[in-house]
C-alpha cells in the first residue's frame, strides 16, 4: 500500500459542548478513569469511533474506546490492570473486572521506517504499528463516523474529515479511496454492511460502489475473524437488516457461497423466507435480552445449501439417512472454508439439521427420547420457523408442541401412530403407517 494512501487532509472542527448530544453520565466511569489518568500522566487521549458515533445518534455504546499519543508500553506503565495485546495492531486492554477499555495508540499513515507496518502485494494491511498524532490517527480510521474524537479538555468533539455532518446526515462514508480500502482491509465491507443496518445509515453511494466487484476479496479474510463478524452482523439485534445488506450488495455469496447458491436457484423464495423468519426471531431474542445459540444461527444460514445438497443426493438414491449425514458433512465443509464455525457450533448445528426428519415418528419411545435429546428444544424451534417456508409442518408442530406438555395425550390424540403398543423391539399391530417426507426446502 502507497504511503500516501489514504490522500486526505484532515481539517479540524470543534464542536463545542453546547452543540452536541454527549453527556459524561453516559460515558462508563472506567473509559472516563483511564482518559483522566492518561490526562495526567502527560498524554493526549480521547473517547472515540463507535461510542462517540453511537452517543450522538442517542444510542447506548457497550464499548467504549480510548485513543491517546501514549505508546503501549507508556500505558502499562500506567495502569497496573492492563495487558498488552494484538500483532497486527498492538493495543493496551485496561481491565476492571468485566470491562475492557481498548486503549489505542495515534496510528499514522507514513511509514519513515521506525515503525511495524507490513502489506501483502494485493494491498491488505498485514500488520499496522506506526504511530503518529491525532490527523494521522483521523485518516487512518475507516468511516468518518468513526473519526471523532470527545475529549474531557473542554467536553467537545474534535473531527477532521467531516464525520459530525455525516453522523447528523445518517450516512456512512469511507475515508480515502474506497476500492483502495477495501483491497486494505476486505472486512472493511462486512463492516459498512453491518454498521448501516445497526445504525439505519445509508452507505454513501462512493463507498457502495466497489463492493459488488470486490466481494470475491473475503476469501483472502482469516476465517477466525469472519466467524467473529459473522456473529455481530447476525446476533447484535439487526440481523434481518445485515442479512438484506449483504444480498444488496453482493457479499452473502461470498460468505456463504453454497448457500446463496441454493436461494437464487430456488424459485419458490422458501428458503430465503426460513432465513428470513429466522432472523426475525433472533432480532426478538436479543431485543428481549434472551440467549441466542450460533449453533442455531449457522444452522439457519447455512439451512439452503443443506437443503440443495440433500435434495442432489436423493436424487441419486442416497439412503435417506445417509444422504442427511453426507449432506451435513459436505456442507459444513465446503461452506467453513470461509468461515471457521469452532466444532462446538458446528456439530450442534449438524444435529439440528439431522433431527429434522424425526419430526415425523410417532413411536412412543422415540417421542421420548426425541423429547429427551439435547438438541430437542433448537431443532423444534427450528420446525417452527421452517413453517414460514411451507405450511406442511403444522401438525408436526402441532404434535410436538403437545408432546412436551404431555406426550402420552400426544400419541393418543395423534391419527398417525405407527404402530400400537410401546417397545422398539415388541411386535406390535400396525395402524395406519405415516410415510417419512423426505426434508423439503422449507
Amino acid at each position: 500500500m502507497p504511503n500516501d494512501i489514504p490522500s486526505v487532509t484532515p481539517v479540524l472542527r470543534t464542536i463545542p459542548r453546547d452543540q452536541h448530544t454527549i453527556s459524561r453520565k453516559d460515558i462508563s466511569a472506567s473509559a472516563l478513569r483511564v482518559l483522566y489518568r492518561l490526562r495526567e500522566g502527560g498524554h493526549e487521549a480521547y473517547l472515540v469511533g463507535g461510542a462517540v458515533r453511537d452517543l450522538l445518534v442517542g444510542g447506548s455504546p457497550k464499548d467504549f474506546d480510548v485513543a491517546t499519543s501514549a505508546t503501549p508500553e507508556e500505558v502499562k506503565s500506567l495502569f497496573r490492570n492492563c495487558r498488552l495485546i494484538g500483532r497486527r495492531f498492538r493495543l493496551a486492554h485496561v481491565v476492571f473486572g468485566r470491562e475492557i477499555i481498548e486503549v489505542a495508540t495515534f496510528r499514522a499513515n507514513v511509514d519513515d521506517g521506525s515503525g511495524d507496518r507490513e502489506t501483502h502485494e494485493g494491498g491488505r494491511l498485514l500488520r499496522d504499528n506506526v504511530y503518529g498524532t491525532i490527523e494521522d490517527d483521523a485518516v487512518r480510521r475507516d468511516f468518518t463516523a468513526n473519526a471523532l474524537y470527545y475529549t474531557i479538555d473542554d467536553f467537545s468533539v474534535r473531527d477532521y474529515l467531516g464525520g459530525f455532518e455525516d453522523v447528523q446526515n445518517r450516512v456512512l462514508k469511507l475515508i480515502g479511496d474506497p476500492e483502495t480500502r477495501y483491497r486494505e482491509d476486505p472486512v472493511r465491507m462486512l463492516r459498512a454492511v453491518r454498521l448501516a443496518a445497526k445504525l439505519d445509515f445509508d452507505i454513501d453511494p462512493a463507498t457502495a460502489a466497489p463492493i459488488r466487484a470486490l466481494a470475491p476479496l473475503l476469501s483472502e479474510a482469516a476465517p477466525a475473524r469472519l466467524f467473529e463478524e459473522t456473529l455481530k452482523l447476525f446476533l447484535s439485534g439487526h440481523g434481518v437488516a445485515s442479512f438484506k445488506g449483504l444480498e444488496r450488495h453482493g457479499l452473502l455469496k461470498a460468505m456463504f457461497p453454497e448457500a446463496g447458491a441454493a436461494m437464487e436457484a430456488n424459485r419458490s423464495g422458501a428458503l430465503r423466507a426460513v432465513v428470513l423468519e429466522g432472523l426475525r426471531g433472533t432480532d426478538a431474542r436479543v431485543a428481549a435480552d434472551e440467549p441466542v445459540s450460533p449453533a442455531f444461527l449457522f444452522a439457519l444460514l447455512m439451512w439452503p445449501a443443506y437443503c440443495r445438497t440433500l435434495m442432489t443426493l436423493q436424487a441419486q438414491d442416497v439412503p435417506p439417512a445417509d444422504a442427511q449425514r453426507r449432506a451435513a458433512d459436505r456442507v459444513t465443509v465446503h461452506e467453513l472454508a470461509t468461515i471457521a464455525v469452532p466444532r462446538r457450533f458446528s456439530l450442534p448445528m449438524q444435529e439440528i439439521w439431522l433431527l429434522q426428519s424425526r419430526f415425523g415418528l410417532r413411536q412412543r419411545k422415540r417421542v421420548m427420547r426425541m423429547i429427551a435429546h439435547p438438541r430437542f428444544r433448537a431443532a423444534f424451534d427450528f420446525l417452527q420457523v421452517r413453517q414460514a417456508g411451507s405450511d406442511e409442518h403444522a401438525e408436526d408442530i402441532a404434535f410436538w408442541r403437545e408432546a412436551q406438555l404431555d406426550p402420552d395425550m400426544a400419541i393418543a390424540h395423534s391419527p398417525m401412530d405407527d404402530w400400537e403398543g410401546d417397545g422398539d423391539d415388541a411386535q406390535r399391530t400396525p395402524r395406519r403407517r405415516r410415510r417419512r417426507r423426505p426434508v423439503t426446502t422449507g
